[in-house]
């Protein structure tokens, strides 16, 4: 059996598992340890996890049990000590499997689970096909999310060409979008 902070894990206990969207203020505030912010794991030369990235030990916790990553904190009587070096919590390495970090993306995506789920979720509530929605996320159309002037609708798709000839005609009031941040 596995077990995990005292307490066995059954999985014959459970009835149901329930998935739902968190918020980013809740993955920012309560579930993320930091932010990753470069897409290094490991130094190649020594070994050891890349400070900001995948594998960051200020992050995720420390590689070996009670030893921050400079190697100032050592032993068991520091444990709960922040390094004032590396910023490293002095714990047990098995904090490791359960912390989570964060990225920050440059721009809003959508979650595939929601595009291409059957009925689509994000399709329903925007009453638009799979088809026209993946156009809109893969970013090969744009959607009009204000027609201001123009003669297109809300919601309707514009190819490149269209968009960009419109946009010269029309440039003050009308808005089209594609992308993860359009939807």
């Amino acid at each position: 059996m596995l077990k995990e902070s005292k307490h066995e894990i059954k999985p014959n206990e459970y009835d149901a598992v329930r998935i739902k969207i968190a918020s980013p203020e809740t993955i920012r505030n309560d579930w993320s340890h930091g932010e990753v912010t470069k897409p290094d794991t490991l130094n190649y030369r020594t070994l050891k996890p890349e400070k900001d990235g995948l594998f960051c030990e200020r992050i995720f916790g420390p590689e070996r049990d009670y030893e921050c990553a400079c190697g100032k904190y050592k032993k068991k009587r520091f444990q709960g000590t922040v390094c004032d070096r590396c910023g490293v919590l002095v714990t047990t390495s098995r904090v490791r499997r359960t912390r989570m970090g964060h990225i920050d993306l440059a721009v809003p995506i959508a979650h595939i689970w929601f595009v291409k789920s059957a009925p689509s979720k994000i399709g329903t509530l925007l009453d638009m096909t799979v088809k026209d929605l993946e156009r809109v996320l893969y970013y090969e159309s744009f959607i009009v999310i204000d027609p201001g002037d123009s003669p297109f609708e809300k919601m309707e798709l514009l190819e490149v060409d269209e968009y960009y000839e419109i946009k010269d005609k029309v440039a003050d009031n009308f808005l089209a979008l594609m992308g993860g941040e359009a939807i």
